[in-house]
């Protein structure tokens, strides 16, 4: 008697819990980029370390389309609202420790565990660079902020310091030539790294008095900012001001991914139009880009970008090997 042929049977072998696009980062940007998912009905993860990221560094708000006028603190229950309409719920307390390739996916180690995913968003944003001296953070949005066209019209018709010597002090400057009543600029060098038409602009300005070779030592007041010294030849000055705009850079918060996708000389991820870096399947959005331009809503363009590149990307088969 012939004996019955068995075939045996072949399973595809397929990876766990592999999400179609992982996004790290719970400000506007990363949430922009999961409402998108959300919408698009994508299997994908909200990682976060905690949730709102710039949102509680903002004052009021008042240059964001379609919202006449909000604070930081309203505009994150605003994005938690629209995330649980959504159905997003994002992992908080979850810090992302490395991206790792791992064939053709890419293996995210946090510090509670482990994902894999096709694609990566990275949306964690920046912080301030700070001066760490005495006042600064006992009067963080009670007259310092780091970011002039956010909360540069709150200080209308007053006087204040703007502290750096680079780009962003003189754009703060410049921005706030309309709105002050007097600005003195605070720089610890005797001269400026910015373009020259700024330095231009704000060295014949008759509200600018420039401070150079000056260190700036202390922020003071009460309930809100009344003053600032620095220390210029050898002797500690002061200064009456309602507001310091503290603007000597910002630090992108992506040590994860160094050595993985090429970052620019300040950190930040480098990325095309398209808001792809430099490994195929890892896009960024917002503050932690190469874009360098920190506002609610250019974040929010990106990151829509940003993830409707990756669902292309992924309907194109993704990478290949």
């Amino acid at each position: 008697m012939a004996k019955k042929k068995t075939t045996k049977k072949t399973t595809k072998k397929t990876t766990p819990n592999l999400q179609e696009t992982i996004i790290i980062g719970a400000g506007i940007a990363g949430c922009t980029a999961s409402i998108y998912a959300a919408r698009k009905k994508m299997d994908f993860i909200l990682l976060t370390e905690k949730f709102g990221g710039q949102f509680y560094e903002s004052g009021e708000v008042l240059n964001y389309p379609g919202i006449k006028q909000t604070t930081g603190a309203e505009f994150s229950k605003l994005m938690e609202d629209q995330l649980s309409f959504n159905g997003v719920k994002p992992k908080t307390g979850v810090l992302v420790k490395k991206i790792q390739k791992k064939g053709k996916n890419f293996l995210i180690k946090t510090n509670k565990k482990d994902y894999t995913t096709k694609t990566v968003i990275i949306a964690t944003g920046s912080h301030p660079r700070k001066l760490n001296i005495p006042g600064e953070d006992k009067f963080q949005k009670l007259g310092v902020t780091y970011c002039a066209i956010c909360d540069g019209p709150i200080f209308s018709g007053q006087e204040v310091a703007v502290v750096g010597g680079g780009n962003s002090a003189l754009e703060a400057v410049d921005f706030l030539l309309n709105v002050a009543k007097k600005i003195h600029l605070i720089n610890i060098h005797d001269t400026f790294n910015a373009h020259q038409y700024l330095i231009d602009t704000i060295k014949k300005h008759p509200k600018v008095n420039i401070i150079s070779n000056a260190k700036t030592v202390e922020i003071f007041g009460d309930k809100f900012v009344k003053g600032i010294k620095y220390e210029q030849d050898g002797k500690t000055k002061e200064l009456n001001v309602t507001g310091v705009f503290v603007e000597i850079g910002r630090v992108s918060n992506t040590d994860f991914v160094k050595g993985l996708v090429k970052l620019d000389n300040h950190g930040h991820v480098v990325v095309d139009c398209q808001m792809n870096s430099s490994v195929p399947g890892i896009f960024a959005a917002g503050d932690c880009s190469s874009v360098h331009e920190y506002q609610y809503v250019i974040s929010a363009g990106n990151a829509c970008t940003a993830l409707l590149k990756a669902a292309k990307f992924l309907a194109q088969g993704g990478n290949k090997k």
